[in-house]
């Protein structure tokens, strides 16, 4: 098997991998899907490939765990993510990560509740009610916080991946790009 084919099997099982982990009881919002855009776009040196990965890793974990109404909304800030991955993690270090990790964490709850918002019968179509829904937003499920899970979530899959992988290409030299 040639290096290349090695590292993409090994970057696609560890999106998948880390996918299947919205099947296991976890906390509200405490999921790897902003990781898994970050990840794909910084390390799949096929970048097409480092958004279609990780998106049909999501897709057939959401087949399994069930569909939503908003399910467009979760996978354009995926999309999102993912662009913001290309341009801020070109040269991925810890806290490029982590910046990136806050960012993503950000940028998923204004897309996820703008699109609670959007023609909503609960808020008026103001800003003062596109207000309002951030601020429901930010305790959400059952007083603890939505948003809050979202963050932890986001750095520590962040972390795991980045990290994880990481350790594989120091303890495997088939697993380093050729250009690095």
């Amino acid at each position: 098997m040639k290096p290349l084919q090695i590292r993409l099997l090994t970057l696609s099982t560890l999106v998948l991998a880390t996918a299947l982990f919205r099947l296991v009881p976890h906390w509200p919002n405490f999921t790897p899907v902003a990781a898994l855009a970050l990840f794909g776009a910084a390390t799949f040196e096929r970048k097409w490939i480092g958004l279609v990965a990780p998106f049909a890793a999501m897709l057939l974990s959401d087949a399994l765990i069930g569909f939503h109404g908003s399910m467009g909304a979760v996978y354009i800030s995926f999309g999102l993510t993912w662009l913001l991955g290309l341009w801020a993690l070109q040269r991925p270090t810890a806290g490029r990560i982590a910046i990136a990790s806050l960012t993503s964490s950000i940028l998923f709850f204004l897309v996820t509740n703008f699109a609670v918002w959007y023609g909503s019968s609960y808020y008026p179509q103001t800003a003062a009610g596109l207000m309002t829904c951030y601020a429901a937003g930010l305790a959400f499920y059952n007083g603890t916080s939505f948003f809050l899970n979202g963050v932890m979530g986001d750095l520590f899959f962040s972390g795991l991946l980045f990290g994880g992988y990481y350790l594989l290409k120091q303890r495997f030299m088939v697993l380093r790009p050729a250009r690095a």
